[in-house]
């Protein structure tokens, strides 16, 4: 069992989380999706968007939302889950829901919301560690009072590719607590639970009755969870190292961009510059809010933060956090910005904006990073991307450059992001140059 499978299976064991489990939730959070019944969303559509039956209202489903993936991420029960549920009822007034009318039918209610999503973002991030394994087994969830069919199915061991696994993943139903495991070999299933033999599910399996459903399986529950995104959660973590180096990695030497001297892992000429609308530049005169509100407008965004995928399909944590000088900040015990710490940066700030969503290179690269009292660190290994764009803004070129770093839960966070300028020691066409380190993630 590998070291991923082993820690899913502690997870269950426990009750506890585990990182494609919080990744696939997190990855919904950009689509909260307003309904009347649970049957506006069915099957995979769950995949990608986050849904409360009967819940309308934007700020409604925010706090739901967020309700919900803190239950995942700290691994809370039940209880921590329906206090904070009904709060923010309290909160936003929300009548008339399904459960709403007794202290049982809340209890229900929130016994759904709870069970259904911590059970799906489980089973959608087990299936993101289950691709690597070419026999799955089936595992009864040990019920007290369990589904006959649900029960017979335990044990029953197929290849990872079968149409069973289409249509019979589990969850297979509200509460269902069933779950996959992963094998490499015919002994190993059978180390797991799998029944030798049992190869084949039971005649009838994939014959619907009258209305349509599947044995077994409850309405809208007949698909794979997590079956649209497994590629996607795989990819979620960094793959550049394994991880960090045991030596200490630092930018490489300037390549020069001709000549007989050129190293031969050079990346070449830099790119040639966009053009840019002189127009977009922003004044000097204006306060630190101004500028950071004009580059968040970029992103449709006025004060929040969201995620955003980048080219190369990682996901983006974009915010003020990119113009926040944490040390500071820590020292101060108030928020402290960096946007006038360079004089060029507040002019182009919506350039910066650009830079990040349309870079013409993104570089990837574990480094040391220097002491961070505001962290309690001293010096630390940190896995860094970089987004680079050379602009024509009419009066010549400017460089965009924005760095980001991959955080503990499973995005990355913005560093900063600045317009070089030409140094004492150094032009600004050699500083980007130098920054064009690591492993290039796109172009590919």
């Amino acid at each position: 069992m590998s070291d991923a499978s082993a820690r899913a299976e502690l997870a269950f064991a426990l009750g506890r989380p585990f990182d494609e489990q919080v990744a696939f939730f997190r990855g919904k959070l950009g689509n909260l999706v307003p309904t009347a019944t649970w049957r506006d969303i069915m099957r995979s559509a769950h995949d990608t968007a986050f849904m409360v039956a009967g819940a309308a209202k934007a700020d409604l489903l925010a706090d739901l939302a967020a309700a919900v993936d803190k239950a995942i991420h700290d691994g809370e029960g039940i209880e921590a889950f329906r206090k904070r549920f009904g709060e923010i009822v309290q909160k936003h007034g929300w009548t008339g829901w399904t459960g709403s009318e007794s202290k049982a039918g809340t209890a229900w209610r929130t016994r759904v919301i709870y069970r259904t999503n911590m059970a799906t973002s489980y089973a959608a991030g087990r299936l993101a560690q289950l691709q690597n394994f070419q026999l799955w087994v089936y595992k009864h969830s040990g019920a007290e009072h369990p589904r006959l069919q649900h029960l017979a199915w335990n044990g029953l061991t197929l290849p990872a590719d079968h149409p069973f696994w289409k249509t019979h993943a589990p969850p297979n139903g509200w509460g269902c607590g069933c779950r996959i495991v992963g094998a490499s070999s015919a002994k190993g299933a059978e180390r797991l639970g799998g029944k030798p033999g049992y190869t084949e599910p039971p005649e009838g399996w994939d014959v619907p009755d009258a209305k349509g459903r599947l044995p077994g399986i409850d309405e809208g529950w007949d698909y794979k969870p997590g079956g649209t995104v497994a590629a996607r959660l795989r990819g979620l973590t960094p793959t550049l190292l394994d991880a960090p180096p045991a030596g200490r990695p630092i930018l490489p030497p300037i390549c020069p961009d001709r000549g007989a001297h050129a190293r031969a892992d050079c990346p070449g000429p830099l790119p040639r510059p966009r053009p840019f609308d002189p127009g977009l530049l922003l004044p000097d005169d204006k306060r630190e809010r101004y500028y950071i509100d004009a580059f968040l407008e970029v992103f449709g965004l006025r004060g929040e933060d969201k995620i955003i995928t980048d080219p190369a399909g990682e996901r983006l944590l974009i915010g003020t956090a990119l113009f926040i000088d944490r040390a500071a900040s820590a020292k101060k015990g108030e928020t402290v910005y960096k946007v006038f710490k360079d004089k060029t940066r507040r002019r182009y700030m919506r350039l910066l904006a650009e830079t990040i969503l349309h870079p013409q290179e993104i570089w990837e690269q574990w480094e040391w990073i220097g002491a961070n009292e505001w962290m309690g660190k001293r010096e630390a290994m940190a896995l860094r991307r970089r987004y680079l764009a050379w602009w024509d803004v009419g009066d010549g070129e400017r460089p965009g450059l924005s760095v980001f770093e991959f955080a503990p839960k499973r995005w990355w966070t913005g560093v900063t992001a600045f317009v070089p300028e030409d140094k004492a020691d150094m032009t600004w066409q050699d500083y980007m140059q130098q920054q064009r380190a690591g492993k290039r993630r796109w172009p590919k």
